[in-house]
């Protein structure tokens, strides 16, 4: 497990979520989103889920896309005091922090930028030429639309997808999505093991030999 180092809070803000909770949910939400934010991360997603007892999950991630268990104890510790205060869910409920996974939601325009050429399942909030779920590959953001090309439609059927009137949009979890996960996963590891060689190079103590030595010594 690598140390995690809370980011900065400065442009957490200038990529808002464009699909947003309904219910109990955006009412979470809604508490949430400025404490997270205040942290340096970004609200994903809050879910509620009934199973087991209800469990309100809360994805959150840095402005770069990573999300360590460190960082969600982090807002969990923060959280909790604000959600006891403003209980925004009647009854008893766990409350679960977790990073958006590999099949993750798209909620703003920057993730659905990022994972083009990815397949996605779409659920419209507003019927597009009467059919509200998508199933296809993300060809392209088009101002604040996503250029889709529905699984059932030839290449040239592609449709034009209003971000704000979708009311769900996830990665499907296929053999791509898996592959570049690890890749990415790999990465970040070989980029964790540099930061602490440099930190432990950084801050390495001096030997004796080093401490005592005069000015003018060994020349």
């Amino acid at each position: 497990m690598t140390a995690s180092i809370v980011p900065e809070a400065d442009h957490v803000d200038d990529d808002p979520r464009l699909i947003t909770e309904q219910g109990a949910a955006a009412r979470v939400a809604t508490i949430a989103e400025p404490v997270i934010a205040g942290l340096g991360y970004r609200l994903v997603r809050v879910r509620i889920s009934g199973l087991s007892g209800c469990t309100v999950q809360i994805m959150a991630e840095r402005p770069d896309g990573t999300m360590a268990i460190e960082d969600c104890e982090i807002i969990s510790r923060a959280l909790s005091p604000v959600f006891d205060v403003a209980n925004p869910i009647e009854g008893a409920y766990r409350l679960e922090i977790s990073s958006p996974g590999v099949d993750r939601a798209l909620v703003r325009r920057s993730d659905f930028s990022r994972h083009c050429g990815s397949t996605v399942k779409i659920e419209m909030a507003v019927a597009f030429e009467g059919r509200r779920r998508f199933r296809g590959l993300l060809v392209a953001v088009e101002g604040d639309a996503a250029r889709i090309r529905p699984d059932d439609s030839g290449e040239a059927s592609d449709v034009l997808l209003p971000l704000a009137d979708m009311a769900d949009a996830k990665l499907v979890l296929d053999d791509a999505l898996v592959a570049q996960a690890l890749r990415r996963g790999k990465a970040a590891d070989r980029e964790a093991k540099q930061a602490r060689k440099t930190k432990a190079h950084k801050f390495q103590p001096a030997s004796p030999d080093d401490r005592h030595a005069g000015p003018n010594e060994g020349e």
